[in-house]
């Protein structure tokens, strides 16, 4: 029985440990004969709208068993185009001061599935693929206060007013507050002037928020 609870926690603490140890970036990558090709994004999650590096990192074995080093000088004889759906642009890498790392600046505009797809050859290895990257995502994953909690704190404040609104148009209505009958009319007229500048201010609002939505 002990034996086995060592065992089952020994698991446990050694998927932990490679669950620590695994990168968080969701990099895709992939193989060309001796080329190792890794592709993503530099800032993640992504996000539209907001400026972005497609990051490349591109190896080959190094002299030593189970080494890489990076591969330079590349994209002179590879052609780079990002691809959205039918939409497809050729982009200009740029190299990394790190040997084999590269990229190219880039502004996202819609949400959804990206990928780059390279063709033409790395050192007389023909290269034709096409990799895919993590999602573009709404600017909802990095947006706060959520704009849908504004959106609700805005209509309960426009509620109130208008509640508070109808509550003084009741008033007014019922005599309140009690006047002398020589002022009686400029107050009244006074107050429905102020009331209807009131309600207008509210209608605009209202407006203000609906064009926001």
């Amino acid at each position: 029985m002990i034996v086995l609870k060592v065992v089952i926690f020994g698991i446990i603490g050694l998927l932990f440990f490679v669950g620590m140890i695994m990168p968080s970036f969701g990099h895709t990558t992939v193989h060309v004969e001796q080329y190792q090709i890794e592709v993503g994004w530099e800032i993640e999650p992504p996000v539209v709208g907001i400026r972005n590096d497609l990051v490349l990192k591109i190896t080959e074995p190094g002299e030593t068993e189970g080494s890489y080093k990076g591969v330079t000088n590349i994209f002179k004889d590879v052609d780079a185009t990002v691809v959205f759906g039918g939409a497809t642009k050729k982009i200009d890498i740029n190299s990394d001061p790190r040997p084999g790392y590269y990229f190219s600046p880039i502004i996202p505009t819609k949400t959804g599935s990206y990928s780059i797809d390279l063709k033409g050859n790395i050192h007389g290895t023909t290269i034709d693929v096409k990799i895919p990257v993590e999602d573009v995502e709404s600017t909802a994953v990095l947006d706060f206060p959520p704009t849908g909690s504004e959106g609700t704190a805005d209509v309960t404040a426009l509620k109130n007013a208008i509640s508070s609104l109808q509550q003084d148009v009741s008033k007014l209505k019922s005599g309140e507050p009690s006047v002398s009958s020589s002022e009686s009319g400029a107050s009244y007229d006074f107050a429905v002037f102020g009331l209807s500048i009131a309600a207008a201010a509210i209608i605009l609002a209202i407006i203000a928020l609906i064009k926001r939505k």
